[in-house]
């Protein structure tokens, strides 16, 4: 007698996945050929983006404005509002002048502005204009040596008054300092002598 849960013989048991290796072959032969139209047909790449040349910076880099001011920071404030250098144009916070003028000055900020780190080569004419204006604006100043020596000698004496305020803060401090000093040592001698309250002993 069969016993039960037992396999008739001739049945195949293993589970083993059979494979067409015809069908197979047929899939790898199309892969093959749709990587090979794709390498062969010209990339569909985007024209390269054509950025203006560096140009002079027109506006002053404000670096000065917070200076020794303090500020409450959270971590809800929007950025142009947290401890450091906004930068409007790459939308970051720089925690230093430094790096704020690295970052201003770097690829990344000029490309973000659609300009290239090349810059444009000026011609002779350009050149020639340039002179001219600068030339025009030194006529136009009119500044001589004896300008320069004015110059000078006004700091000269800005710097002299400036320190001799100072000394004269110095000696009125050093007679309050004394002043104060010698209130003090009478009180101390006072105190030593009996001196020290004449309050009546009534109550």
């Amino acid at each position: 007698m069969a016993q039960s849960g037992s396999n008739p013989v001739g049945i195949d048991n293993t589970f083993r996945r059979k494979f067409n290796r015809e069908e197979y072959l047929e899939r790898a032969r199309e892969r093959q050929q749709q990587e090979e139209e794709a390498h062969l047909k010209p990339k569909g790449k985007a024209p390269p983006v054509q950025r203006k040349p560096l140009k002079h910076r027109d506006y002053e880099v404000d670096l000065e404005s917070r200076l020794g001011k303090t500020q409450v920071v959270t971590p809800i404030a929007p950025l142009s509002q947290q401890a450091g250098y906004y930068c409007a144009v790459c939308e970051c916070v720089v925690k230093d002048s430094a790096n704020y003028l690295d970052h201003i000055n770097g690829k990344k900020h000029q490309r973000a502005l659609g300009m290239s780190m090349r810059v444009e080569r000026a011609s002779l004419e350009q050149v020639q204009d340039r002179f001219e204006k600068l030339k025009k604006q030194k006529v136009a100043g009119s500044f001589s040596e004896q300008d320069l020596d004015e110059r000078i000698l006004k700091q000269q004496q800005e710097e002299e008054e400036r320190k001799r305020q100072r000394r004269e803060r110095k000696k009125e401090k050093k007679k309050e300092r004394a002043a104060e000093e010698e209130l003090e040592i009478d009180h101390d001698v006072a105190a030593m002598m009996g001196f020290g309250g004449f309050r009546s002993s009534k109550k």
